[in-house]
């Protein structure tokens, strides 16, 4: 027992002697790097000889290597207060023409800052800032007119029953019988959800080439997708409607982004329409494809149920004439353009329609086969009436003046 009790006790105090060693080289080193300002490090007790042999770094090659470590953490943080200070000044750019009374919206979003700091020119802010306004007045305006009417509706209403009431308590309730069922919204919903679906398996396919985003700016790609939207709308309420596919649509690209944020993450899954980021030659064959565009010389007589007519998803404020053509003619396409010339007497404008005039031209014209009818939805503005109309209304006035033709 003697023995033991005597060789813990020299363990305990070889333990205590190695941990007050262990502390004096610490203090050492400390005391050493603040007396030199130099970095060291000790090598392992158990490789060096000497126990208070050192290893001293270069001091230039250890600044280099902090300064390399903390360059991209300065660079991202210096790009972040960047771009807070520039959307800052943007706002109080935006402020301070708001109290000179300059036509700019209430509100932004961070998106539209961002937007409106990209652009450089005075002039192109401005007209920014008024397209904002603009559209911050509609919205204004179509919530108030919500409003009305709905207080317009609940008071009628109130009034409605209050008078009923008092009717009912004379004569008793009165049964509502009618002869034409009533549909609704819900039940047509569904009427015109089955029918697209049927379309997709059974329909003929409508394309429109997205791949025009690199030629729009922001505000005209914005007014394609509103027109896309129409599309959508106008084929789902037609009798047989078009099997809808977006060709070109890349995931990363301006077009899905803003289809997205128009539709909804969740309302864009579940929409009837094919989207691919495929090319329409690479999904139809090509003999079969007919690129429609106002710059072909031939032109769309007859309608073929047999063909896939494509339409570019293009508005054009700059009129960049032989854009689509160009197109086709790169994939060697055959094109065709609508007879607007040949029945139509054309008075002002390029013979450029949008996106959703041109699918209930193409709607009309397949289910009637006549030009007459689907050029109906041609803008009055644009023409002075079909060439048979015009012809009659000047033979009449010819009469009437005593000149015989």
């Amino acid at each position: 027992l003697e023995i033991v009790i005597n060789e813990a006790r020299l363990k305990k105090k070889f333990i205590i002697k190695k941990t007050e060693h262990r502390k004096r080289q610490h203090e050492c080193i400390l005391t050493r790097h603040i007396l030199n300002k130099r970095p060291v490090l000790q090598r392992d007790n158990r490789r060096a000889t000497d126990p208070n042999e050192m290893h001293t770094l270069d001091l230039d090659k250890w600044k280099s290597v902090m300064k390399a470590r903390a360059a991209p953490e300065k660079t991202r943080r210096s790009a972040e207060d960047e771009d807070g200070s520039s959307l800052e000044a943007t706002r109080d750019l935006v402020a301070m023409w708001q109290q000179a009374g300059k036509t700019v919206p209430q509100e932004m979003t961070d998106e539209e800052v961002q937007t409106l700091s990209e652009l450089t020119t005075k002039s192109s802010r401005r007209k920014y800032l008024k397209y904002l306004a603009i559209r911050e007045g509609h919205k204004r305006a179509r919530k108030e007119k919500q409003l009305q009417k709905k207080t317009a509706r609940e008071a009628s209403m109130e009034q409605s029953g209050g008078q009923d009431g008092d009717a009912e308590e004379e004569r008793g309730p009165e049964l509502k019988n009618h002869l034409i069922m009533h549909f609704w919204d819900r039940s047509m919903d569904k009427l015109f959800g089955w029918r697209t679906a049927q379309a997709m398996v059974f329909g003929q396919p409508l394309v429109f080439d997205m791949s025009y985003d690199s030629n729009m700016a922001k505000r005209e790609l914005e007014n394609t997708v509103s027109q896309l939207m129409e599309v959508e709308g106008w084929n789902r309420r037609a009798t047989d409607p078009y099997h809808l596919h977006f060709c070109n649509l890349q995931e990363d690209g301006a077009y899905k982004r803003e289809l997205v944020k128009r539709y909804g993450a969740e309302a864009w899954d579940r929409l009837l329409v094919t989207s691919t980021d495929q090319q329409h030659v690479e999904r139809f064959p090509r003999e079969r494809l007919v690129y429609l565009t106002a710059d072909s010389p031939n032109v769309l007589r007859t309608y073929d149920h047999s063909k896939v007519y494509i339409i570019g998803a293009l508005v054009d404020r700059s009129i960049q004439s032989g854009l689509s053509l160009a197109n086709a003619k790169r994939l060697n396409l055959a094109t065709a353009r609508l007879p607007l010339d040949e029945f139509l007497h054309w008075e002002v404008g390029a013979k450029n329609l949008t996106l959703d005039q041109m699918i209930r031209i193409m709607l009309t014209f397949k289910e009637t086969g006549k030009w007459e009818e689907a050029l109906m939805f041609v803008p009055k503005r644009k023409y002075d009436g079909f060439h048979q109309q015009r012809t009659q209304k000047d033979g009449g006035n010819n009469r009437g003046k005593g000149v015989s033709n």
